[in-house]
């Protein structure tokens, strides 16, 4: 038998299909010439969280209910896959079913093959959202939440009543927007729902691509809502980068960008920081608070390969104020201990 040295491998040589979700950052599908070319440790890992590639791999075969492996791996210091974690996660696959992988799985072995030292769990939104996703993508029906939540979303039960709607309901019906009329019967709603249940459709839509409609209501809310509740909306603005730049920088000139805003860009909204002038505000705002927590989230976002140049050139940027300069010299001190 030829060896097996991706995870690919092993799922094509079991005849199976599957999908690659990461779980880090952002629930989103990883495409699969992408995944390729991660396994291989051509490329980086796109959405690296704490020094670790986080991925769920939904895999099937034929009439099979499908299954999923939550999946946590060490990177190296350039973003790849580190070798030895990923060739001993596929030893111990190989070892439990018998080093056939040609085998079908058997309820016992998957449940063997879950309780692994790489695995993870995702938090309850998240699991959420990602279980909305994968019901839609495999054509599968939504959970027996998905009905009280869109009855509430169009306004038949009292807006009191929230407490009986689930978040895998929400997310269901979220991750369904375009189908019936979900997403006007959200827009109707929103402004006017308790916060709970703002936070919870906000936690749904930091994961998926917002249409104009949405996205202006969005904004209405961010504007108007007290700085305790600002970061709700502006996750949920994540896909939108333009609109996301925006709210940054209006959070910059009301002075807003405290520990958790700033958090909240460089976990769901790190796109906008392509933008040279959005970067700077972010640098310049991280670098009033304590030098640990700069260290700490500069060290989390330069390690995102979209950003890694642009951040890097910025350390060696003379055009910044004296506080930028003192926290970027204490980051130097802190990788040279």
């Amino acid at each position: 038998m030829t060896e097996i040295t991706t995870l690919s491998q092993f799922l094509a040589t079991a005849n199976t299909q599957f999908q690659v979700y990461d779980l880090g950052r952002r629930v989103q599908n990883i495409d699969m010439m992408a995944f390729h070319q991660i396994e291989s440790l051509v490329a980086p890992y796109p959405y690296p969280i704490q020094g670790h590639a986080q991925f769920a791999i939904v895999f099937w075969q034929q009439s099979q209910q499908p299954y999923i492996w939550f999946i946590k791996l060490a990177l190296d210091e350039q973003g790849l896959l580190s070798p030895a974690p990923r060739q001993q996660f596929i030893k111990m696959i190989l070892e439990a079913l018998g080093r056939d992988p040609t085998q079908d799985l058997t309820d016992e072995q998957q449940q063997q093959l879950a309780n692994h030292p790489f695995s993870f769990k995702p938090n309850q939104h998240k699991l959420a959202i990602f279980n909305a996703l994968v019901k839609k993508q495999l054509g599968e029906q939504a959970s027996n939440q998905y009905e009280i939540a869109a009855q509430y979303l169009a306004g038949q039960m009292p807006p009191q009543q929230w407490q009986q709607i689930g978040m895998q309901g929400l997310a269901d019906v979220c991750v369904r927007m375009s189908s019936f009329d979900h997403q006007q019967d959200i827009i109707n709603i929103l402004p006017l729902a308790p916060v709970e249940v703002q936070a919870a459709l906000c936690s749904c839509f930091e994961h998926l691509p917002i249409e104009q409609p949405l996205a202006d209501v969005l904004v209405t809310l961010f504007d108007q809502s007290p700085v305790e509740y600002k970061g709700l909306f502006l996750k949920a603005l994540a896909s939108n980068t333009k609109l996301s730049q925006q709210a940054i920088h209006r959070l910059n000139v009301q002075d807003q960008l405290d520990e958790t805003m700033l958090i909240t860009i460089a976990a769901r909204n790190w796109l906008a920081l392509k933008d040279d002038t959005t970067r700077k505000f972010f640098l310049e705002a991280l670098a009033k608070q304590p030098q640990s927590f700069f260290n700490q989230v500069f060290a989390d976002i330069v390690a995102i390969p979209s950003l890694r140049n642009a951040l890097l050139t910025d350390l060696r940027n003379p055009d910044r104020s004296e506080q930028l300069s003192l926290a970027i010299g204490g980051l130097f001190k802190a990788t040279s201990l």
